[in-house]
């Protein structure tokens, strides 16, 4: 099967969209979004306040993560990047909801706004339950790889965290062998119940809730920026 052009796999659209959910489509998105498709000179000024720090999360399904930490640091700034449109849709119910100012919403690839980003721009990165692509002929599409390590380390300061859950082994130690033979990131953990225990103030997601509610135990592993 060949590479997909973006580098995204699967539907980007499920069941209809609801109507307050579309509505907010066309009116809030626009507001919320930015463009990635040319290089992003300063990333605090995607935000009507500069942020104190700023975080991306890749992938962010319905946003309940997303608006959870948004609302818990109020100053700081989040951009979020979903390729599924139902997702976006519901991060921005949430966003409304909630009132939130300091989240900026990506549809499509992350890989573009990575790109776009300036070198050192970014205090943090969530990757939380990304597709485990379990068959061995699809773990090239696993988003971690040797080089997409590069092109976090380039976004992001020194000190800076790459926050990595899932509930899948193969893909934790695939992803641990990537991240331990790079020379831009630490794992931190010093014993099994810091990659067994989630992060302080931890929201959880939804399809967290779904893999434990079926006995899958998830693992929550922390690298930092060199």
């Amino acid at each position: 099967m060949p590479e997909h052009p973006t580098g995204l796999f699967g539907r980007r659209k499920g069941k209809k969209l609801r109507e307050r959910q579309a509505e907010l489509l066309r009116t809030a998105l626009p507001g919320a979004t930015f463009d990635a498709s040319r290089p992003i000179l300063d990333a605090a000024a995607l935000f009507p306040e500069r942020p104190a720090a700023l975080w991306l999360e890749i992938g962010f399904g319905s946003g309940e993560h997303l608006a959870a930490e948004a609302s818990r640091h109020p100053d700081f700034g989040y951009i979020g990047c979903e390729a599924f449109l139902n997702g976006v849709a519901k991060a921005l119910t949430l966003i409304e909801e909630s009132q939130l100012r300091n989240v900026r919403l990506y549809e499509g690839d992350a890989r573009a706004v990575i790109e776009a980003l300036p070198s050192s721009a970014l205090d943090g990165v969530y990757l939380l339950y990304p597709d485990p692509w379990p068959k061995r002929r699809q773990r090239k599409r696993r988003f971690l790889s040797d080089e997409m390590l590069g092109r976090l380390a380039r976004v992001m300061r020194p000190g800076a965290e790459l926050r990595f859950a899932t509930d899948i082994d193969d893909n934790a130690g695939w992803t641990l062998t990537r991240v331990l033979r790079s020379a831009d990131f630490t794992w931190t953990a010093r014993n099994a119940e810091d990659w067994r225990s989630p992060w302080e103030g931890w929201s959880g997601t939804r399809y967290e809730t779904k893999a434990l509610l079926v006995g899958r135990r998830a693992v929550y592993l922390t690298f930092r920026r060199n």
